[in-house]
């Protein structure tokens, strides 16, 4: 948290080495702070055990909202205020259902039932739901070696973490690519639904739902995420040689855009008010679970910047502005809506930062910028006491 805070002071503190050690000091005073008097689990808290899941549209959304002004004018806010945005009003329509068949060695037919959730923006299946062949793919190679073999099947991508890499982000943003493009590279071959192995790295068998991505170009089929045990299971019997029938239904579906906020509340500069530093989190989440760290955690720690300074008495140089986006999970249209309010009110920006890595202690802290654009962050070094720095190939690394 407190790296968080420590990076909104920067960029109102330029050059200024000889105050080194006053930096320092102070900012053990917002360590202190935080950890002994912080109020980011008990914000959380609330966030999620009393409104729960966030998903764009939803009544949970405009509940959300009032919680972030509420919460931010507690926290000693100068002023906070709501930002409209058109939002996609998507809908799960109810539980997704689905389960395959197979003959075992004696002939006997046996069912079993798959833990699955309609990825986000998806379509959903006809009334009835959809039933047909499975056809197995570890990646988009497997896909195309099978191309010919695909019209009227139900495509499953079974693309695992790769468990080697010590940044599960990367192993996510990998394995992302059969959710996100997965459905419309199927539907090119004439597939009449996609059911992927679930975006985690966890042992459990509760299927991680997140956007995809139609490609216009191409049918837009329904698609779902299955839990991991699930998906080994599957994998297996289909390694062996069993044909399998999978039964997939789902009421996924869009209702009309409606009105979404982002959620806004500034410390007013004293010298430069019309220059900002922006930090935020985004307020929405997905619908079957509380978004504890996807993101409440970056929502409370922006609240965390704001009330801390309030506490300690900072006063900024530049406004200090805390933003909690909307729609980030399913459009980002939030966080697009917020770019062009500035370009229309001719805003300029000092720095920007957005708390979604989870709420782990930090491992890492990087910009992607040219050396005379950190100049100044470099002088701040020696002030970051509380964790090893060091410089990386864009910038400043901690």
């Amino acid at each position: 948290m407190r790296w968080l805070i420590v990076f909104c002071m920067l960029p109102a503190c330029n050059n200024i080495l000889f105050a080194q050690q006053d930096d320092s000091l102070f900012i053990s005073k917002i360590a202190d702070e935080v950890l002994v008097s912080g109020k980011i689990y008990d914000n959380l808290r609330v966030l999620c055990k009393t409104i729960g899941g966030r998903l764009s549209g939803s009544p949970q959304m405009y509940k959300a909202e009032q919680w972030g002004v509420n919460t931010l004018k507690a926290a000693g806010a100068d002023k906070v205020y709501l930002q409209p945005c058109m939002v996609p009003h998507w809908t799960r329509g109810g539980k997704d259902l689905a389960w395959y068949t197979y003959k075992d060695a004696s002939g006997k037919i046996i069912k079993e039932t798959l833990d699955v959730l309609a990825l986000g923006n998806s379509y959903g299946t006809v009334k009835n739901g959809v039933k047909a062949a499975v056809v197995y793919c570890n990646n988009f190679d497997d896909l195309e070696k099978q191309k010919d073999n695909i019209k009227g099947k139900i495509v499953f991508f079974n693309n695992p973490f790769n468990e080697k890499y010590v940044q599960t982000f990367r192993a996510y943003s990998e394995s992302g690519l059969y959710r996100r493009t997965g459905p419309s590279r199927a539907a090119r071959y004439g597939a009449v639904a996609v059911v992927t192995r679930s975006l985690s790295g966890s042992t459990d068998n509760n299927p991680h739902t997140g956007a995809t991505q139609y490609d216009s170009g191409y049918a837009k089929i329904p698609c779902a995420a299955m839990g991991l045990r699930d998906a080994d299971k599957l994998a297996g019997l289909l390694k062996e040689g069993k044909s399998i029938e999978l039964f997939y239904k789902s009421n996924a579906h869009f209702l009309p855009d409606t009105i979404g906020h982002n959620v806004i509340a500034e410390i007013t500069g004293t010298e430069s008010p019309k220059d900002i530093i922006t930090v935020g989190g985004h307020l929405d989440s997905w619908d079957p679970a509380e978004g504890a760290t996807d993101d409440g955690a970056g929502c409370v720690h922006s609240i965390e910047v704001l009330r801390a300074f309030k506490v300690l008495g900072y006063k900024p140089k530049h406004t200090i502005r805390i933003v909690l986006f909307a729609n980030e999970e399913n459009g980002g249209r939030g966080g697009k809506a917020y770019a062009e309010a500035g370009k229309t009110n001719g805003e300029t920006y000092s720095f920007a930062l957005e708390s979604d890595a989870g709420g782990f202690t930090p491992r890492a802290f990087s910009i992607s910028a040219a050396a005379i654009e950190t100049a100044n962050l470099d002088t701040f070094i020696d002030a970051l006491w509380c964790l090893p720095v060091y410089k990386g190939r864009w910038g400043i690394r901690h």
